[in-house]
């Protein structure tokens, strides 16, 4: 998936430590995706219950961060190649189309019942973001583009703690059903929600706006590897704005507390902050001191990254669907791999990572084949 997966970085080429952090990142969404046994689970692989983070929690506003990252990266390139700006949003439209489209197929596989088609979701609101980003990013400068961040999040606060729900008033936010996000998603979605929440969608309408406030900070860090500054500086800036950054989510979170399902403003800056943090350590091992080794698996994981998520979930998938008879009673075929293979030897909680771990490491496995082969799955 070119533009999201092999980004270059300016004249210098390929920006080896954005494939890392893109791959650390994809690792852990499978990780966290993937226990054998979901009801046996350490508690930093979980989401929070609502306000509050876990790490499992940083995953995907990580990976919008670099989908921004790459919006700069590779859009600047080619719209300074292309004569015009139609052939570029053309392709910024194929490809927002065709992720938006992955995601509705994992939705709805294998029956496809278009009555409880979940719409939203993962893979949709990347769609979204990149498709909005993108638009953003052509359109203006850096200036714009963080005023438009700004007022993504300003403006999300203002609805989310000013306007009333119907029957229950404003800035109820600590209700899983009665804030305005989630009465926007049943009211728009009805049952197309999510189907384990029931209430509402944790890529849901209203909360796409701050998550595309989380793609501009991304872009707008791609403006900082763009630029002619010395790269020492460059990880400078990138320490110092993501202290900032997270220093300003806590204190928001007084106001607006951290909130991955509802996206909060405070979510917002905590998440993009540690990213910032991470790019840094990432920018100054890899691409500064040469550190590459060690990064390797990264590096695989991270050049077919949206492939690799849109497989590992259809896969999974597949082995809860196949199933074997055991004694009479049918029994899926990831539930026979787990109890066979870890349960039988390890306590629930370790035999259910033990199970995500070779997951992670089955999955490394044939991006290794198709890395070697430079099999790079684009749209």
């Amino acid at each position: 998936m070119s533009e999201l997966t092999a980004v270059e970085g300016g004249a210098s080429g390929r920006m080896v430590s954005l494939d890392v952090f893109r791959g650390m990142t994809i690792a852990g969404m499978i990780l966290v995706n993937n226990p054998g046994d979901w009801g046996s689970i350490y508690a930093p692989l979980e989401h929070a219950a609502w306000h509050g983070w876990t790490p499992t929690d940083l995953v995907f506003p990580f990976f919008l961060f670099i989908v921004g990252i790459s919006v700069t990266l590779a859009l600047s390139r080619r719209a300074e190649a292309a004569g015009g700006k139609r052939d570029v949003y053309l392709k910024i439209l194929r490809r927002a189309a065709i992720i938006f489209g992955l995601g509705l197929f994992l939705a709805g596989f294998p029956s496809f019942d278009l009555s409880t088609i979940r719409i939203p979701g993962v893979l949709q609101r990347i769609a979204v973001c990149y498709l909005v980003a993108s638009v953003v990013f052509l359109n203006t400068d850096w200036r714009k583009q963080l005023y438009v961040a700004v007022a993504l999040l300003l403006g999300y606060w203002a609805l989310m703690t000013l306007v009333p729900v119907p029957g229950h008033g404003p800035g109820d936010l600590g209700s899983k059903e009665w804030n305005l996000a989630a009465y926007l998603d049943r009211t728009v979605f009805g049952g197309h929600v999510w189907r384990f929440a029931k209430v509402y969608d944790p890529e849901g309408l209203l909360s796409t706006l701050p998550a595309i406030a989380t793609t501009l900070a991304g872009v707008l860090t791609g403006h900082l590897l763009r630029s002619r500054r010395p790269p020492f500086e460059k990880v400078s800036a990138m320490f110092v704005a993501g202290a900032a950054c997270v220093c300003a989510g806590w204190a928001w979170n007084y106001w607006f507390p951290v909130n991955k399902a509802l996206w909060t403003g405070s979510y917002v800056l905590l998440t993009a902050g540690l990213a910032l943090e991470l790019l840094a350590v990432c920018y100054w091992l890899v691409d500064l001191k040469g550190y590459r080794r060690w990064a390797l698996p990264f590096v695989v994981f991270g050049t077919n990254a949206l492939a690799l998520y849109f497989l590992a979930e259809l896969w999974a998938n597949l082995i809860s669907i196949i199933s074997f008879t055991r004694g009479g009673v049918a029994v899926p075929l990831q539930t026979i791999l787990y109890e066979s293979l870890f349960a039988s030897w390890a306590a629930p909680k370790n035999a259910s990572l033990a199970y995500a771990v070779c997951t992670v490491l089955f999955w490394l496995g044939v991006m290794t084949v198709l890395y070697r082969r430079r099999g790079f799955i684009k749209v």
